[in-house]
């Protein structure tokens, strides 16, 4: 999962790209309402904290952009502002979430959890496939009740596959979600992942449709597509 942090503290900025990067997530940050604006608009992300204090343009307008060109990515939006009133503006532009500052690290990342959870049609916490079960609060995954060790690169791919069970994902969609800005994107490196994960949770896992993507989907279900 990728998400984008739009903050103008450069130590609270480092401090949440550093956080949720170790919580399994690829992150893109920018320190003001025009790079982030930018990069909200052109780039795919599964989630965006985004302040509302920015410099160039503030996050209210940033916001209210990204919903009149059409983005429908989750926001939670990142506020010092104690008042009522610009919870509320920031709700009516579109923002799906807020944290006031100071805050819990941990809350923030919970309510991540939760809005790309909704966004993608899961309710629990807990993502299921069979046998296999991916803790979204952990990261911890088991098949058949026995823990199975991923990499990190290996855990965000086939998150991002239980996130969107059932549905055809492509690789270039793979790629712009589980790697960041900064990243050097190989698409081959996909199959790669693919490849391990199969052999840890089992060769029927994760099914190839030919010039298209990939697919996770229900034992049972996968059965009968074939």
């Amino acid at each position: 999962m990728r998400v984008l942090i739009v903050e103008d503290e450069p130590n609270l900025g480092q401090q949440l790209r550093s956080t949720l990067e170790g919580a399994g997530y690829a992150v893109d940050l920018a320190t003001d309402g025009e790079d982030g604006h930018f990069l909200g608009s052109t780039e795919e992300y599964d989630a965006i904290v985004l302040d509302l204090g920015l410099p160039e343009i503030d996050g209210l307008t940033v916001l209210d952009r990204w919903r009149k060109e059409g983005k429908s990515t989750p926001v939670l939006v990142l506020t010092a502002r104690d008042s009522w009133s610009d919870k509320v503006a920031g709700l009516d532009a579109g923002a799906d979430d807020y944290v006031a500052k100071p805050f819990q690290t941990e809350e923030l990342i919970a309510r991540l959890r939760a809005l790309i959870r909704r966004a993608s049609g899961n309710a629990s916490a807990e993502l299921t496939a069979g046998d296999i079960r991916l803790d979204t609060r952990s990261g911890k995954v088991t098949k058949g009740g026995e823990p199975v060790k991923l990499t990190a690169q290996e855990y965000k791919l086939l998150s991002y596959l239980m996130h969107h069970k059932g549905k055809v994902v492509s690789r270039t969609e793979l790629i712009e979600h589980i790697y960041d800005q900064d990243f050097d994107r190989d698409s081959n490196t996909i199959e790669v992942f693919v490849t391990r994960i199969r052999k840890k949770l089992g060769a029927d896992t994760i099914t190839t449709i030919r010039g298209l993507g990939y697919s996770l989907e229900e034992p049972d279900e996968a059965q009968t597509a074939e």
